[in-house]
């Protein structure tokens, strides 16, 4: 066999491989734009879905939902004591679950599982539901330590505690809107004139109690915010008792700092707590309205609401910034803690007011 006839042999296996290459190419090709621009579609879709599920919902009063029956089954009566407070916690709830996007903090696919602000956003204000429910339970709905609990009340207060991540078998959403129910339930028999086994009792020590847990959470929420820059902190754990002691000893001085991938995780948390208090405070001032009047301490819980309100203000920077105390960059987070301190300390001050004779 000749060097010629060998070369030609070759040259048709190559350009016979080439055609097919070719041929093969020209046939998928256009699966292959139709594949591409489906997923370019989808990315934008993605996009465009995480902006819009991004948004906070606004503030909203209690006054919006009279003889609205969608969200709170049974009109709202002003004029019964603890109707405003029950609507208010129900309002609060629904919107965890019905803003836009419905809730996120179970979801385990795009844009929900890409999003972290909002599911932080939503457990904020799942704690001050919990807390406000817990109340319910215990003070607000019994006349005494020794008083039967409410049937709703039983039933509604667990359920809000239930595992915020929890996608199926049951999920979340499933489970918080049980206790929404039973909420309902609860307040149709309140402001029933017949059913006088469900109470409300607008007392100042059923106040003071539920304040001193918005004091805590309020406490430890400017605590995490300050720490974002860092800085080193004395160890008051024991002071003003001699004899106080604690399980495991720790140093006399901490360095504490929040962990930047944290920053922002804390600043939206602190946005969702102080959204749900400024609604809950505002009912609260409704229902409570003649003691606070006998204490003089209206003025007082106004400020309170005035200053979580200002947490309200909108972020226009795309991003949380850490700037360091005076630096030239702006911290969030410790623009957000001073609201909360200045209300915690008003909470403080205003709890002692109600506690005195």
């Amino acid at each position: 066999m000749s060097f010629t006839t060998i070369k030609n042999w070759f040259s048709r296996i190559s350009n016979s491989a080439n055609s097919s290459a070719h041929e093969s190419y020209a046939e998928s090709s256009p699966l292959l734009r139709i594949a591409l621009g489906l997923f370019v579609l989808y990315l934008l879709i993605v996009l465009i879905l995480g902006f819009y599920w991004s948004r906070e919902p606004d503030t909203f009063i209690w006054q919006q939902a009279m003889g609205n029956t969608d969200v709170v089954t049974a009109p709202i009566s002003p004029d019964t004591v603890g109707s405003v407070t029950t609507s208010s916690l129900i309002m609060v709830a629904d919107t965890l679950l019905s803003k836009s996007g419905g809730y996120l903090s179970n979801d385990i696919s795009p844009p929900g599982i890409l999003l972290d602000n909002v599911p932080n956003w939503e457990f904020g204000v799942l704690v001050q539901v919990r807390d406000m429910s817990k109340a319910f339970r215990e003070v607000f709905s019994r006349s005494q330590s020794q008083s039967t609990e409410d049937r709703d009340l039983v039933i509604a207060e667990p359920r809000f505690n239930f595992d915020s991540e929890s996608w199926i078998l049951p999920s979340s959403e499933s489970v918080y809107r049980e206790a929404i129910e039973k909420l309902n339930n609860y307040h149709s028999r309140l402001v029933d004139p017949s059913q006088a086994a469900a109470q409300f009792y607008a007392r100042t020590d059923n106040l003071e109690f539920w304040l001193g847990s918005v004091e805590k959470r309020l406490g430890s929420l400017s605590q995490r915010l300050s720490a974002s820059v860092g800085k080193s902190r004395l160890n008051t754990d024991l002071a003003g008792e001699a004899d106080a002691a604690q399980s495991t000893p720790v140093a006399k001085e901490i360095d504490v700092k929040t962990p930047w991938s944290e920053i922002d995780d804390v600043f939206y948390e602190s946005r969702g707590t102080t959204w749900a208090l400024v609604h809950f405070l505002k009912a609260v001032e409704h229902d409570f309205s003649e003691v606070l009047k006998k204490k003089n301490a209206t003025v007082s819980l106004r400020q309170i609401i005035r200053e979580l309100e200002a947490t309200q203000a909108t972020v226009v920077s795309p991003m949380i910034l850490n700037g360091s105390g005076f630096s030239i960059l702006a911290n969030h987070s410790l623009v957000m803690a001073s609201y909360i301190s200045r209300a915690h300390a008003a909470i403080i001050d205003l709890r002692e007011l109600l506690t005195q004779g």
